[in-house]
C-alpha cells in the first residue's frame, strides 16, 4: 500500500539520521567530559534522540516484517539471524580487537563511545527485528483475544519510552520499578503463544531449532556487551537506564527461549502427526480417484503404497482374486520369498477352514514363530496383519503385511489400514458403478448409480445400545442430492454420530458424500473434538471440493459416561431437543458455516462447539432441510415449528414411533411427493447404565 510504503521510508531516513546526530551527540559530550564543560541540555538531546531512533526502526520493521500467511517459518527465522542476529557477533569482533585497535591505531579516547553506539544501533535494528518477527508467529492462526492481547503488549511497551523522553530515572521510584515487572510479565505470558511450532515438519523443526539457537546466543551477546560496559567511566551515555531496551530485550529472550524449549519437547511427537497427516491425504487420494478418472489398479496401488506407509511394513503383498496383484519387500524391493507366502496363505487357509466367521475379519499374529513349521523357513517376519478388501456383496481380496518386530501392529495402525481397505472398497463399487452409468442413458444411470452410492454410504442400522435407542430414515427424491449420515464407536462409553448435505446433484455429490465418509473415519480417529473435527474437514474437503461445492454437516459425540452431547454445526438444520426435566422442545440456535465456503484459516472462527448434558427420555432429532422443506400443493412448507410440534406430541413414545409419526405427518402434508432427500435421525436416551 502506498501509505505503508512513506512510512517505512519516513522512519528510515528519521531512523539514520537520529542514528547520526546521536553519534555526534554522544562525540559532543565527550568531548565536553574530557574539557571539563557541562551542559544540561545535551543528555536530554541525547534521550530524545534516542527514543527517536527506537520509534524509527521499530515502526520500519512494523510496516516491514508482515503477518504470516503461509507454514513456512524457517525463512522468517533465517532473516532474523541474517539481517539482525549477525550484529551481535560483528560486535563480538570489534570488541576482540578493541584494546589493540586503541593501543596501536586509534588511541582515541572518544573510541569507546564510538563502539557503544556502534553496539547501540545493531540492537536496536535487532530488537525490532526480533519484535515483529514474533510477532508473526504470535499471530498465526490468531484468535480475537490473541489479537487483544498483543495490541495491549505493544501499546503497553511503547508507552515505557517516556521515561527517557521526560528525563525519569525510573530506579528511584517505586511505581516504574512495579511498572517494569509488570511488562516483564506480559512477555513472559506472550511467549506462551507457540501454536505455529505444530506446524512445523520434523526437518523444518530441526532447522527452526539451530536458528533460535544461533538468535539466542546473539540475544546474550547483546546484553552482554551493553551491560559490560555500561560502568566504565569512559563512556558518556548508558542505555541500560532505557526500561524500553530492557523490556524488549527481555521478550525477545524470552520468546527465543520458549520456542526452543517447545520445539525440543514436542520432536517426539512430530514423527506420529506427520504419519497422521499422511494417513489422511491417503483417504484424500483413495477418495479423489474417481474425479481424477483412474483405474482400479491405481487405486489398488494407492491403498497398498498407503498401507506399508501408515504400518511401516518390512513386506507385503496384495491379492486380488486370484492373482498376486502387488508384491514387494519394503527392504529389498523385491518379491518376497514365495515359500513364505505359501506358508502364509495355508496358515489363514486353515484358520478359516476352523472358523468360517474370520473370512472377512482382520487377522493379526504377533509371534509367528510360536506356528510350527515356521522357524524352519528361516524368515525374518515375526508380525503378520492380514485385512480383507470386502462388501456386503463380493471379497475383492486380501491385504498382506508383515514385520520384522513382534507384536508389531498395534490397535490404532490396524484401524488406520483398515479403514484404507473400507474406502479402497467403497472407490472401486463407485467406479464400476460410474463405468456401469457410461454404458446406458447418462441422466436414468446417474440417478441410479449415486442412489446406489447414497444407499451403500448410510449404514443400514446402529449398534444395539443399552444407553439410547436410534431409528433413522432416508430417502433419496428423483433427483438425488447427497444426504448422508453415520456413526463411528469411539471407546466403550462414546460415540460419534453424523449427518451432512452436500450441494448439488447427481453422481458428484454421491462421490462427495463417500469423500466425506472417508475423511470422517480417518479423522475420528484422533478423537477430535466437534469442532476441532469440523475445522481439519474444512481443510482436507477445500483440497478436493469444486469452488462452486460445499457440505454442510452436524457432529454429535455422545458420551454415555458423563450423561453429555458436544456437537458442532457447520452450516446444518438446527437440531431439535425435547428435555423431559423441563418438559420444554426447543431448537439448538448453535452458529457455524458450511463446509468448503470458507477455505482458509479464518475458518475456525466460523465454528462453535456446544455440550449439552441430557437427561433420561429426552429425545433429539436430526434432519437434513427436505424435511422442514418439503412443500404441499399451495408450495407453503412443512417448517421447523410443525416438526417442533410433532415432537412435542410424540417425545413419550419410542424413538421408532417417533420417526414414523413424523415421517406420515411430512408424507400427509407433501401428499407423497419428494422435491429433496430426507433424511431423519431419532435418538431417545434411556437411564444410566453401568459401563462394562
Amino acid at each position: 500500500m502506498p501509505q505503508d510504503k512513506t512510512i517505512k521510508q519516513v522512519s528510515f531516513l528519521t531512523g539514520s539520521v537520529s542514528w547520526v546526530l546521536l553519534l555526534v551527540n554522544v562525540l559532543f559530550l565527550a568531548r565536553q567530559g574530557h574539557m571539563g564543560e557541562a551542559n544540561a541540555a545535551s543528555p536530554y538531546l541525547n534521550n530524545l534522540l534516542s527514543v527517536i531512533f527506537i520509534l524509527s526502526v521499530f515502526l520500519y520493521q512494523r510496516q516491514y516484517v508482515q503477518i504470516q500467511r503461509s507454514e513456512e517459518f524457517t525463512s522468517p527465522l533465517w532473516g532474523l539471524f541474517v539481517k539482525g542476529g549477525l550484529g551481535a557477533y560483528l560486535c563480538l569482533l570489534l570488541h576482540l580487537g578493541y584494546p589493540g585497535l586503541n593501543e596501536h591505531w586509534v588511541n582515541s579516547p572518544y573510541l569507546l563511545d564510538i563502539f557503544y553506539q556502534v553496539l547501540f544501533g545493531l540492537l536496536v535494528y535487532f530488537l525490532g527485528k526480533a519484535f515483529y518477527t514474533w510477532r508473526q508467529f504470535i499471530l498465526y492462526h490468531k484468535t480475537k483475544e490473541v489479537q487483544s492481547q498483543w495490541k495491549w503488549f505493544e501499546i503497553l511497551v511503547y508507552l515505557s519510552l517516556l521515561v527517557p523522553l521526560l528525563d525519569v530515572t525510573y530506579m528511584n521510584h517505586v511505581f516504574l520499578i512495579l511498572d517494569l515487572a509488570l511488562l516483564l510479565g506480559y512477555s513472559l505470558y506472550m511467549s506462551v503463544h507457540q501454536r505455529w511450532i505444530a506446524f512445523l515438519s520434523l526437518d523444518k523443526k530441526w532447522a527452526c531449532i539451530f536458528l533460535l539457537t544461533a538468535i539466542l546466543a546473539s540475544v546474550v551477546l547483546f546484553a552482554n556487551f551493553l551491560f559490560l560496559f555500561a560502568d566504565s567511566s569512559e563512556l558518556v551515555v548508558d542505555y541500560t537506564d532505557n526500561p524500553f531496551i530492557l523490556i524488549a530485550l527481555a521478550f525477545v529472550f524470552l520468546y527465543a527461549l520458549a520456542s526452543l524449549l517447545v520445539s525440543l519437547f514436542s520432536l517426539p511427537t512430530s514423527r506420529v502427526f506427520e504419519q497422521r497427516n499422511a494417513d489422511l491425504l491417503s483417504f484424500q487420494r483413495l477418495s479423489h480417484t474417481i474425479q481424477q478418472g483412474q483405474s482400479e489398479d491405481e487405486v489398488y496401488k494407492i491403498l497398498f503404497e498407503s498401507a506399508i506407509k501408515a504400518t511401516g511394513a518390512d513386506a507385503a503383498w496384495l491379492e486380488i482374486g486370484e492373482l498376486t496383484h502387488l508384491d514387494t519387500s519394503h527392504t529389498s524391493g523385491d518379491p518376497i520369498d514365495s515359500e513364505v507366502q505359501m506358508f502364509v496363505r495355508a496358515l489363514v487357509k486353515r484358520i478359516h477352514e476352523e472358523d468360517k466367521t474370520t473370512l472377512d475379519s482382520v487377522y493379526v499374529n504377533g509371534d509367528l514363530n510360536l506356528i510350527p513349521g515356521f522357524q524352519d523357513l528361516n524368515s525374518p517376519y515375526n508380525s503378520l496383519l492380514l485385512v480383507p478388501l470386502v462388501s456386503p456383496k463380493r471379497r475383492y481380496g486380501y491385504l498382506y503385511l508383515l514385520l520384522e518386530l513382534e507384536q508389531g501392529f498395534d490397535p490404532d495402525t490396524i484401524s488406520v489400514v483398515q479403514s484404507f481397505a473400507n474406502q479402497t472398497v467403497l472407490t472401486i463399487e463407485n467406479l464400476r458403478l460410474m463405468q456401469e452409468s457410461l454404458q446406458n442413458e447418462r441422466y436414468k444411470e446417474e440417478l441410479k448409480i449415486a442412489s446406489l452410492v447414497q444407499d451403500r454410504l448410510n449404514p443400514k442400522t446402529f449398534p444395539t445400545d443399552t444407553w439410547f435407542d436410534i431409528s433413522t430414515y432416508s430417502q433419496a427424491a428423483k433427483e438425488v442430492g447427497g444426504d448422508f449420515y453415520d456413526y463411528l464407536q469411539l471407546s466403550k462409553s462414546r460415540i460419534a454420530i453424523i449427518i451432512g448435505d452436500v450441494s448439488g446433484k447427481g453422481i458428484s455429490a454421491a462421490f462427495h458424500m463417500a469423500q466425506m465418509k472417508g475423511i470422517f473415519h480417518g479423522l475420528m480417529q484422533q478423537d477430535l473434538l466437534p469442532d476441532e473435527f469440523m475445522v481439519q474437514a474444512n481443510s482436507a474437503l477445500s483440497r478436493c471440493l469444486e469452488r462452486t461445492s460445499f457440505i454442510t454437516s452436524s457432529l454429535y459425540i455422545i458420551d454415555y459416561e458423563m450423561q453429555g452431547v458436544s456437537f458442532a454445526r457447520a452450516g446444518h438444520c438446527h437440531t431439535l431437543y425435547y428435555n423431559s426435566m423441563i418438559e420444554d422442545t426447543f431448537y439448538f440456535q448453535t452458529e457455524g458455516l458450511g463446509l468448503g465456503i470458507v477455505r482458509d484459516a479464518s475458518y475456525a472462527k466460523r465454528i462453535h462447539r456446544l455440550h449439552y448434558d441430557y437427561n433420561p427420555n429426552d429425545v433429539m432429532v436430526i434432519y437434513t432441510d427436505g424435511i422442514v422443506e418439503a412443500r404441499n400443493t399451495r408450495q407453503d412448507e412443512y417448517g421447523e415449528e410443525r416438526l417442533k410440534y410433532m415432537l412435542s406430541q410424540t417425545y413419550h413414545l419410542e424413538a421408532e414411533d417417533i420417526k414414523s409419526a413424523i415421517i406420515n405427518d411430512v408424507n400427509d402434508f407433501s401428499s407423497d411427493i419428494l422435491h429433496d432427500d430426507q433424511t431423519l435421525l431419532v435418538i431417545k436416551f434411556k437411564q444410566r447404565q453401568p459401563i462394562i
